[in-house]
């Protein structure tokens, strides 16, 4: 006789054979605001093909097999020959491979480059996160190569080709290539001035040795990395090739993989450069901060982008379990006070998602006002998204109730990655302080950013009351250090309410005005008034099973 114990009922089916990109209201609606529309139907078709693949089975089953079986050190082949490489699983190259032929190096010389390529990177990387750090590297590091022509012009097809190939061996003869970073030590962290690798020049132009340890290396089997190193004019940038160009491999000593919190997939590592390691200069002599931040804002645009895309795959969850979830004599999802919670996931999201298209559009926009605007937005962006993806991702989890505590769910992977990207690319207090920065030596940035909230003044009482507080935040320069992060945050808050009012739907718009800016919210997530329009703001956020 046949066991009924066993039969399942109220399990939600597994989300799976759904468009990513075409389920997402907040980024679909940008990119008709932003993409020219003579371009527009050539980039939701690639989206559109974007988003089926990463709301695929084969794409859920590479994540999976990517995170549990992380990447190996192979310091010596068989017979005792120093190698210096990691192993990766298929899975991950899999994963690696479809976002580089997708597009998601390529931003810098397509037209709307940046908000297609953001919008990308967001759907892709709700497949998986820990493969978008080399991503994201070898994108930013053309702006910083762009400081010395010559190496530009060798790297930058490479770096934005639409070819992966994974194996080391001298870039002239690849059809495309990765990049990754070394900056960190472990005397300085964040503090990069503190750095103590020597560049000792060699007798041709540009050429060095470096001698150093870097605490922290991205994605160590890349093609090559922007490295900061002490030469006689000071902190320099340089770039150091695994592969020279006969043939042979540069000296880049691998130490250690880091044991992390989460990006399991993705490598993390120490590593060694012995006075042998030859690597050519970027940029003048001392002036190594000023090349290498182009590259870390690209990469702050990418840790919103990818903090955005986290907290969608995690709300998206939370809402398509509570929809076919039952409890007390009803679906989850109609129950007033889960409600509240999914449409206070669902806002958070949607403000993530729509600030970091708004930056995207800025890069592309090109103008001196556009550059302005970053200089302000961008870190405080950085601040506040990254530092809302871990509470959002933990609450969207408790959505699921133990079935979200379950590694099979997919959450507690969200959950590791969410804390990653408030702390690449300078923690908290970097991004703070950085903000300060701008606002002493660059007025016109303050100009920018006030112009941009400002074109949504007199629509929403509450969001002209925050800015004028915010205003008042800001004339007040006493002990402002100290309050860095209040005043980041107040940014941070007003630029998303500017942009939700102008470009959301009014339920939207309203409810986020409401709690973020007005006070009218509890301190934990599922305390919006009960008065607003909740069931519309989950249903914008439920998925559609339907590819």
């Amino acid at each position: 006789m046949a066991a009924t114990t066993h039969t399942v009922t109220n399990q939600p089916p597994p989300l799976v054979g759904y468009d990513v990109f075409a389920n997402d209201p907040a980024l679909t609606e940008g990119i008709t605001r932003y993409i020219a529309a003579e371009r527009l139907d050539e980039v939701r078709e690639e989206l559109g093909t974007l988003g089926k693949a990463a709301g695929s089975a084969h794409a859920q089953h590479w994540a999976e097999q990517a995170d549990r079986h992380p990447p190996v050190l192979r310091t010596h082949d068989r017979f005792g020959h120093r190698i210096d490489e990691v192993e990766f699983h298929p899975a991950w190259h899999r994963l690696l491979g479809h976002a580089v032929t997708s597009g998601l190096t390529g931003a810098w010389s397509r037209p709307d480059g940046h908000v297609r390529r953001t919008a990308g990177f967001i759907v892709w990387t709700q497949a998986e996160a820990g493969h978008g750090c080399p991503v994201s590297m070898t994108h930013a590091a053309v702006p910083a190569l762009r400081a010395e022509p010559e190496l530009a012009a060798e790297w930058e097809p490479l770096l934005t080709s639409p070819v992966y190939e994974q194996e080391l061996r001298p870039v002239a003869e690849k059809g495309g290539a990765l990049a990754g970073m070394a900056m960190t030590e472990k005397q300085g962290g964040s503090d990069v001035r503190a750095n103590t690798t020597r560049a000792e020049p060699l007798a041709a132009p540009g050429e060095y040795v470096l001698t150093g340890h870097k605490w922290f290396c991205s994605a160590p089997m890349s093609d090559a990395f922007l490295v900061l190193a002490q030469a006689p004019g000071g902190l320099t940038c340089f770039l150091l090739p695994r592969v020279l160009p006969d043939g042979t491999r540069n000296a880049f000593r691998i130490q250690r993989l880091k044991d992390k919190l989460g990006n399991r997939s993705n490598a993390s590592a120490e590593v060694e450069f012995d006075g042998r390691s030859w690597a050519r200069r970027v940029g003048e002599e001392g002036r190594g901060v000023a090349t290498i931040i182009e590259m870390v804002a690209a990469t702050r645009l990418d840790c919103v982008s990818a903090s955005a895309a986290v907290m969608r795959q995690a709300v998206t969850q939370a809402v398509h379990h509570s929809a076919h979830r039952e409890a007390f004599g009803g679906r989850l999802i109609d129950k007033p006070l889960m409600r509240n919670v999914l449409a206070d996931l669902a806002l958070e999201s949607e403000a993530a998602t729509t600030l970091a298209l708004r930056l995207a559009a800025a890069y592309d926009g090109g103008t001196e006002r556009d550059q302005h605007f970053l200089r302000l937005a961008v870190p405080a962006a950085k601040y506040w998204v990254t530092k809302r993806c871990t509470p959002m991702v933990a609450e969207a989890l408790e959505c699921l109730g133990g079935n979200g505590y379950v590694e099979e769910s997919g959450l507690p992977r969200l959950l590791r990655e969410a804390p990653l990207n408030s702390i690449w690319e300078g923690a908290g207090n970097v991004q703070a302080l950085d903000v300060l920065r701008a606002l002493r030596r660059e007025p016109e940035a303050l100009n920018a950013f006030l112009t941009e909230v400002g074109a949504a003044r007199g629509a929403d009482h509450r969001l002209d009351r925050a800015i004028k507080g915010m205003l008042t935040e800001l004339a007040d320069l006493e002990g402002i250090e100290a309050r860095a992060r209040r005043l980041v945050e107040r940014m941070a808050l007003v630029l998303q309410g500017s942009l939700l009012v102008r470009h959301a739907p009014s339920e939207v718009a309203d409810a986020f005005c409401a709690s973020r800016l007005g006070g009218d919210a509890g301190a934990a997530f599922g305390t919006l008034p009960h008065t607003l329009d909740l069931a519309a703001v989950v249903e914008r956020a439920r998925p559609v099973i339907d590819c």
